[in-house]
Formats: C-alpha cells, structure tokens, sequence
C-alpha cells in the first residue's frame, strides 16, 4: 500500500475505459513498446526532480555531488527502497499483467511468475 492508500499492484490491472489505441500490428510489439514508454515516461520525471534537488542542494551548501556518491542507505531505508521497487515494476509491466489476466488457462502461471518476481524484489 502506497502513502496514498492506494495499493499499486491492483492499480496497475485496473483497465482504463475505451479502446486502447494500436500503433503497431504485432500485440507483443505493442506490448514492449507500452512498457518502453511506460519507463521513458518515469525516467523523465525522475531525472528532473533529481536533478532539481540536487542543484538545489549543492546552490545552498547543503550537499555536495560526492556525498550523494557514497551515501548508502540505513536498513529500513533500503527495505522501502525494495517496496517500492515491486510496486514500480507492477506499473512497469501493467501491459503484461492485464493481457495475462484476460488469457483464462495462462494467467495463473504468469500470476505465479509475477509473485515470484515480486518475491525476489523484496529480498534485495
């Protein structure tokens, strides 16, 4: 559960209302470039909020490139760290995930795969 209350992984299968535009023949090409897009979409905010703190930071003295170089996590840092790792990666594959959902006979096995996906996650 995320601090809004909402739980990502059941927000990631959640089906957005109308037809899903189609931008290649192929369904697993489409797929793949969903999830591309999906990334590139979340690395783009990322890197800009990163890069505001940072020079923010660094504008008012209050940390240096290189500190954030050796930083390393306190223990209950890095497990919401791997928290949110799994959540991050339902949304990534939500593609994925919602055509494994509508496939009755395979879905249980990808199901299971995603589990253990997320079950590696959380052991980093």
């Amino acid at each position: 559960m995320s601090a809004t209350g909402i739980d990502p992984t059941l927000a990631a299968a959640a089906k957005a209302k109308g037809k899903r535009p189609w931008f290649y023949e192929d369904p697993d090409v489409e797929r793949v470039f969903n999830i591309a897009m999906a990334l590139a979409m979340e690395l783009a905010v990322t890197r800009q909020r990163l890069d505001a703190l940072e020079r923010l930071l660094e504008e008012r003295g209050l940390l240096a490139q290189a500190d954030i170089e050796r930083f390393r996590p306190a223990p209950e840092a890095e497990t919401a760290r791997q928290l949110w790792n799994r959540d991050y990666i339902a949304r990534v594959l939500r593609v994925l995930i919602q055509t494994a959902q509508g496939r009755s006979a395979e879905a249980e096995g990808v199901d299971q795969a995603m589990e253990a996906v997320m079950d590696e996650l959380t052991r980093m």
